[in-house]
């Protein structure tokens, strides 16, 4: 029988989720709210209602007999469309609110963390200025300094230097930049290693570990300069061993889930927990209660069991089956705007991009039947090689191919481990 799908959210993230629905066997009508002119071309039909019209997204769900929903980003999440959309009979993929907060608050996934023994980095919280750089004040450096509330992968500062710190502090605690009603900083130690992430589909029937994936947060070459929401990724990841993620699944994710239930906050959906491989072992860097963007763009395509039966077991507390590819590597390299991800021009025509690689658009809208640039991030271009380097060279081979010189790409996704 064909479904009738709806995913929620306008990202590169959600634009792999719905062309992986498309592709699967009961060929679902597949919307997005609000989506991107880019997911066009793969055959999603847009809908204009935004994600925190919650009224309205479910007043189409009822009109257009949606069988269910995906919620791609974290603010619907936390403001509770889940729950909305449940008590009005709709089913849904995702965490509720209060589960949610596990991505919400730094604060509350530390306090989690410690109090069922998940290992993390030393830490402290803090609401006000002066006692929060007292306390930096007698740690060692680098440390790092995270704004407690969302803050689009940019809410997260390591501090080299003293100087560096007290900038930080003033503005996560004193600007307000995220627009929290009570500005917190978590403070935690500098914890050295090699990062990773590992997203789990989690339902009451149990824990479905995806691969591993490695995503690069900093704006430059060689991880340097501020976070973005993502600049390029890559899976599966070298270092990440079979015993590792076992290690992993059962020191990390299983007690997060298990105190989640504990505390009567039951988590259903995807949790990406984002790690750091030290010389003591995996620890916990961040929590986020939905699919990882630019994770999830390359993870999809090394999906091999249909997404559409992936999911509707996980609604029907059923154990999904789920297949990756065992071969080779996947790889994505972000195409931004240039001074992303502080003030950037909009409007910029985008090349044609030929096919050859799986193109998945973000920051794009259609202006006179071409589509321009229309936010930080733009597109994300994926290839898949038999080797890291070789899918790196694929990726930056296509890439270098097209005219991106008004546009930005970091050169290194893929080419150091």
């Amino acid at each position: 029988m064909k479904r009738q799908i709806l995913v929620i959210g306008s990202g590169g993230r959600e634009h792999a989720i719905c062309k992986k629905l498309t592709e699967s066997k009961y060929q679902p009508h597949v919307y997005c709210a609000k989506g991107n002119a880019g997911m066009v071309l793969d055959g999603i039909e847009l809908v204009d209602i935004s994600e925190d019209n919650h009224q309205g997204l479910i007043d189409f769900c009822q009109k257009k007999l949606i069988d269910w929903v995906i919620i791609g980003p974290e603010l619907p999440l936390l403001n509770g469309l889940v729950d909305e959309m449940k008590k009005n009979h709709i089913k849904v993929f995702g965490p509720t609110k209060q589960a949610a907060m596990i991505e919400g608050s730094k604060d509350f996934a530390k306090q989690l963390m410690s109090k069922y023994h998940i290992p993390t980095a030393i830490y402290e919280s803090f609401t006000h200025y002066d006692e929060a750089l007292n306390y930096i004040k007698k740690q060692s450096l680098p440390i790092v300094i995270k704004a407690d509330g969302l803050a689009a992968g940019k809410g997260v500062v390591i501090a080299q230097s003293l100087e560096e710190a007290d900038k930080a502090l003033k503005e996560f605690l004193l600007v307000n930049p995220f627009n929290s009603k009570k500005p917190k900083v978590v403070i935690e130690e500098f914890l050295i290693g090699k990062e990773f992430s590992l997203l789990s589909f989690v339902n009451q029937t149990g824990i479905y570990p995806m691969e591993a994936a490695k995503d690069h947060k900093a704006i430059y070459d060689g991880d340097k300069g501020p976070n973005t929401g993502g600049m390029g990724a890559y899976s599966p990841v070298s270092y990440v061993t079979k015993e590792i993620k076992e290690q992993v699944v059962e020191e990390i994710i299983k007690p997060t889930v298990e105190g989640m239930k504990q505390e009567n906050l039951p988590f259903e959906g995807v949790l990406y927990t984002g790690l750091i491989l030290t010389t003591d072992g995996p620890k916990v860097i961040e929590y986020n209660a939905r699919f990882g963007d630019p994770e999830t763009q390359v993870l999809l395509e090394r999906l091999e069991s249909d997404f559409v039966d992936v999911i509707e077991s996980l609604l029907a507390q059923e154990v999904p089956s789920i297949k990756w590819k065992i071969e080779g590597v996947t790889l994505g390299v972000v195409v931004s705007a240039k001074g992303y991800p502080e003030t950037y021009e909009t409007g910029i025509p985008l090349p044609n991009m030929e096919k050859g690689l799986n193109i998945l658009c973000s920051g794009v809208k259609s202006k006179e039947k071409e589509l321009v640039s229309n936010g930080g991030r733009i597109f994300l271009a994926c290839g898949e090689g038999d080797t890291l380097s070789l899918a790196s060279q694929k990726v930056y081979e296509y890439l270098e191919k097209h005219e991106l010189n008004h546009f930005y790409y970091r050169k290194d996704i893929g080419r150091k481990i």
